[in-house]
């Protein structure tokens, strides 16, 4: 297989001043021919929100979303009727499915939050949304490698309809 490498500085960027975004791929007003995705693998987005602003009201459909929160509260609300916050150590997966809106806020009126907002192309569509999230503690981390999402529906990991792993 060969190796891509795609440095840091060469993503997009975009400062909307309640959001600074930074895209591994093509997305949104950012895009680049030779980015437009990897395999399944189709958003990587290091966003950093501003205190007390956050996403609206927006929809998905067929698509897997996973968020992981690396510092700061974001707190989801969703179609179905769920209502979390996402905190750091958390991974969330929604799999839009036949169709899911929700909206993401930064809970703090003074801290920025930042997450990893992870786009995947399911292997199946017209699933039946859902959501899921577990939290990872940063000592089971620390010195090893640890699966958080795969195909894999036993329950020691958060779950995607694609034959990937994270």
């Amino acid at each position: 297989m060969k190796s891509i490498i795609h440095r840091s500085e060469t993503r997009g960027h975009a400062n909307h001043g309640w959001l600074d975004t930074h895209h591994t791929f093509s997305f949104a007003d950012y895009h680049n021919p030779e980015r437009v995705h990897f395999g399944a693998l189709r958003v990587l987005n290091d966003d950093i929100v501003a205190p007390g602003m956050g996403f609206a009201t927006h929809g998905h459909q067929d698509m897997e979303i996973i968020s992981i929160a690396l510092e700061g509260e974001l707190e989801h609300q969703d179609s179905m009727g769920n209502v979390h916050v996402i905190k750091k150590d958390d991974v969330q997966v929604m799999s839009a499915g036949t169709g899911i809106r929700h909206s993401e806020k930064n809970r703090s009126q003074s801290q920025h939050t930042n997450f990893l907002q992870i786009w995947v192309f399911p292997r199946e569509h017209g699933v039946k949304p859902r959501y899921q999230q577990m939290n990872f503690p940063r000592e089971s981390k620390k010195n090893h490698l640890l699966n958080v999402i795969g195909p894999d529906q036993s329950g020691s990991t958060l779950w995607i309809h694609q034959h990937a792993w994270l």
